[in-house]
């Protein structure tokens, strides 16, 4: 047997998944499980490379495919840009876009305020198709591949997880909830994970739309869960942070300081043992995975309500106050910061080298 015919292949789709995670920011989070973490390297001291004005504020998270920015402005447009601040193409949907896009297989899809989802043609913004919810959708969609078909699923405040296809957007199904479903949900197995302004951490198999757990929280989740193993980790509308065990369907531990009960607008981030996270009171958490001890907290300038990225050991956070800071994950020692001026709602897609970040002054910036 010759275990190089084996080994190699296998060598080889590690390197190339790895080379991947550190040069494409395609989905909201960075990958299927919203973790908000790559193996991208920042320069020390990144600089302010180039920006693109648009029309509006941009609350939306910005995605990077190959050499191309895409990002949704409140202005109504999904805009295509490269990495020197130049317009590729911009798609006038004439409505306001705050949720994150998907590209994959050559497609840009997103939601919009009006309900309506659609999916463009990467290299030139032409409509392909667009699928209707009945109210507004404010998180990214995601995706698993079923038999020979790709199903995306996104929530809607219209209080129903959509499922349809990738191909034609005709619906598969609907999952309805009792509330409000503001953030992305994360991939677990076969199923989507998601909480919602019902005070529930839902499970639903992707396969059949049907409920596979239902976990009762305390209250609002606005944000999206990231998944790790079994487990997934979320904050709530009190500041509390929870690590729910999925397939016992029960709380592991809960991370709350009582004298402060500010929201966790943002999702959070894992690496290793680290889970980081911003919230409304304008501290950064770095939380143990395994206990729910904080390893450190540090103050920003102001609230955080955008979500932090962990880029190789480096933890990127927008506030909204318009300050953009780095710090080293371990100690949450202060590394880096810019001041942009206007609110970080959204969060930076981070890819090799450099920092991609929307802000409410309508422009996207680019650090490296």
């Amino acid at each position: 047997m010759d275990l190089k015919k084996i080994f190699l292949p296998v060598i080889l789709i590690l390197l190339f998944s790895g080379f991947l995670s550190a040069q494409s920011w395609t989905i909201f989070r960075g990958n299927q499980q919203l973790t908000g973490a790559t193996s991208a390297n920042l320069p020390e001291k990144p600089k302010l490379l180039s920006s693109f004005q648009t029309g509006d504020d941009i609350k939306a998270s910005p995605v990077v495919s190959g050499q191309t920015i895409f990002c949704g402005s409140t202005d109504g447009t999904m805009y295509a840009i490269g990495f020197d601040g130049k317009l590729k193409w911009k798609f006038v949907s004439g409505n306001s876009i705050e949720a994150p896009a998907l590209t994959m297989n050559g497609s840009v899809l997103f939601g919009q305020l009006d309900g309506l989802f659609y999916r463009l043609d990467e290299k030139t913004g032409k409509e392909i198709w667009k699928y209707k919810t009945d109210n507004q959708i404010m998180g990214s969609a995601n995706w698993l591949k079923v038999g020979k078909q790709i199903r995306l699923f996104v929530g809607s405040y219209d209080y129903n997880l959509h499922c349809f296809g990738f191909e034609k957007g005709d619906s598969l199904w609907r999952y309805e909830s009792d509330n409000y479903i503001n953030g992305a949900p994360a991939l677990y197995g076969k199923n989507a994970v998601f909480g919602g302004c019902d005070g529930f951490v839902h499970l639903v198999n992707i396969e059949t739309g049907k409920v596979f757990k239902k976990i009762k929280m305390e209250t609002y989740i606005a944000s999206s869960p990231v998944i790790e193993g079994k487990n997934a980790y979320v904050g709530d509308y009190e500041g509390k942070f929870f690590s729910i065990d999925l397939e016992a369907g029960k709380i592991a531990w809960t991370y709350h300081e009582k004298d402060k009960n500010l929201p966790f607008i943002a999702s959070p981030a894992l690496s290793g043992n680290f889970i980081v996270i911003g919230n409304q009171d304008k501290f950064i958490y770095c939380f143990d995975k395994s206990t729910g001890k904080v390893v450190w907290k540090v103050k920003t300038s102001n609230r955080v309500e955008s979500s932090s990225v962990i880029a190789s050991g480096k933890v990127i956070t927008g506030t909204m106050d318009g300050m953009l800071y780095i710090h080293d994950l371990k100690t949450g020692v202060e590394l880096w910061k810019y001041e942009l001026g206007s609110p970080i709602v959204g969060s930076p897609a981070v890819v090799s080298g450099k920092i991609v970040v929307g802000a409410g002054d309508g422009r996207i910036y680019i650090f490296g």
